[in-house]
């Protein structure tokens, strides 16, 4: 089947930062992968891959608005063949490691040896594949905090990634939710071929519990909006990390999130994490 690539080229005050936060909100409108050539330039070019159905138009617009541009940027478009797709995915997608338990790697890689828990993601139609800063920050976090017999919850899991990495790392209980039918196909999916057990489902589906960790990679302002929610579901003295989050909107996360946990923040290539433990 081929794809559509949609291209295009950024300017402004700050278009490295306004690349990354139109990537993400691509990826959340249904764009199958988005890259970035010359983030450092001064006009960065961002390319979103599409289906063959998708309205170029209308899903660039939906991302640009919730962006905060006033007007969706000029794009092109152009044909990718099925084969072109897997072999630039393949070329993209590196193995990697996440302290001494995790490592995160495609099929056609071999883990290394004792590592305790491997994640086998290949890229696709997979929502993330944890190349991204914002996700390696949560995965960090997962390694980090995690000791086995945790509940999980992963609010907005995409591909399920965070969801998985908690399951291999010794969750009791793993919940991953999203709005995004296609993306719960893939988090099911990728937690069968992964031999883990996650309960995936839309957000009405969540049980009426509390958990020991809550997990939420998604975008600053639904993550602001969401503080209530996910503030309910974390246990007195449970964890939650949030990231998603450009530097400059940390604080104002962080605020959102004040009157229910005591935040701190990490920060890599301009990506923030909260990570708030539940007064």
């Amino acid at each position: 089947m081929p794809w559509l690539a949609l291209t295009v080229e950024l300017d402004g005050a700050d278009p490295a930062a306004l690349s990354e936060v139109l990537s993400e909100a691509l990826l959340e409108q249904g764009a199958q992968s988005v890259s970035i050539d010359g983030v450092d330039a001064p006009r960065p070019s961002l390319t979103a891959l599409l289906g063959a159905d998708a309205d170029p138009a209308a899903l660039l617009a939906a991302a640009a608005h919730a962006s905060g541009l006033a007007e969706p940027p000029r794009f092109a478009l152009s044909r990718v063949e099925d084969q072109d797709w897997v072999r630039r995915s393949r070329e993209q997608f590196a193995p990697f490691s996440i302290g001494a338990r995790l490592w995160v790697g495609p099929s056609w890689h071999e883990a290394p040896r004792g590592v305790p828990a491997a994640l086998r993601l290949d890229p696709g139609l997979a929502f993330g594949t944890g190349s991204h800063p914002s996700t390696r920050l949560a995965l960090r976090f997962l390694e980090r905090t995690l000791r086995g017999g945790e509940s999980v919850l992963d609010y907005g899991c995409g591909s399920g990634i965070l969801a998985i990495a908690a399951a291999k790392l010794g969750a009791a209980q793993v919940d991953a939710i999203d709005i995004d039918p296609q993306a719960l196909e893939a988090a099911a999916a990728n937690a069968r071929a992964n031999r883990v057990a996650v309960r995936v489902g839309a957000p009405e589906a969540l049980p009426a519990a509390r958990y020991d960790v809550v997990v939420s990679n998604i975008l600053a302002q639904p993550l602001i909006l969401l503080a209530p929610l996910l503030a309910s579901r974390t246990a007195p003295g449970g964890r939650i990390a949030l990231s998603g989050i450009l530097e400059a909107q940390a604080a104002e996360v962080a605020q959102a999130y004040a009157g229910w946990f005591d935040v701190t923040t990490a920060a890599e290539e301009g990506w923030a994490l909260l990570e708030g433990l539940r007064r």
